[in-house]
């Protein structure tokens, strides 16, 4: 079954795309607002395509039904994500990312972004996606089977923003941190922002995007 989503239209010809992914119990509405806010150049051409995850039990949740990118079983990071189930969602998502090649626009003008739960799902489908990608911003999150990803990389130059919260008491800051020192380790191209917020997103953050994002899409 595709993915429903909502989406942000290109200012102007559509020239590029941004794929962001929510985090558990949100949908693509909760990320929705955020792209007229980066109020980006219209000449880029930038659509903005939010996802809404499939509704399913969620184990840590007493088995509530939310929308969710996968289940999560343990609170222990190490067993956190479970693991077919971002392999699916991963799936689903580059299903889209291909309706977006098909339509013309190439893969290197493709951003695959997430929070949190989404961000486990870029995290892993970026590097293993046939074609490289833009770029990957990867907000609030950590990595599914980081041992796994030198065998099954295709590409490990690609360009990745990560951004925390010091504060954060949902991912801790030290997940973000070790994603961030795998990723290192492969000789991708990733940067670092830090700030002083729980497990959200901030005005300065969303600075540092919109700058990330003129840099990759120009």
């Amino acid at each position: 079954m595709s993915l429903e989503f909502a989406q942000y239209p290109a200012q102007g010809e559509h020239k590029a795309t941004v794929i962001w992914l929510h985090g558990l119990g949100d949908s693509g509405d909760g990320f929705a607002p955020v792209a007229p806010q980066l109020n980006l150049p219209s000449e880029l051409g930038i659509r903005f395509i939010f996802p809404h995850a499939p509704i399913q039990p969620v184990t840590i949740n007493g088995g509530m039904e939310m929308r969710s990118w996968y289940d999560i079983k343990s609170i222990e990071l190490d067993k956190r994500a479970d693991e077919q189930g971002v392999r699916d969602s991963a799936e689903k998502v580059q299903a889209l990312i291909n309706q977006e090649i098909e339509n013309g626009i190439p893969a290197n003008k493709i951003i695959l972004a997430g929070f949190s739960q989404g961000g486990v799902v870029s995290l892993h489908l970026a590097p293993r996606f046939e074609h490289k990608l833009a770029g990957v911003m990867a907000l609030s999150t950590y990595m599914c089977v980081p041992e796994k990803l030198a065998q099954e990389a295709k590409h490990t130059d690609l360009n990745v923003f990560m951004a925390h919260g010091s504060q954060d008491n949902v991912v801790p800051h030290s997940a973000g941190r070790s994603a961030f020192e795998v990723l290192t380790a492969h000789n991708m191209d990733v940067s670092w922002q830090e700030y002083p917020m729980a497990h959200q997103v901030c005005a300065e953050e969303l600075q540092a995007i919109r700058q990330w994002l003129i840099a990759r899409l120009s």
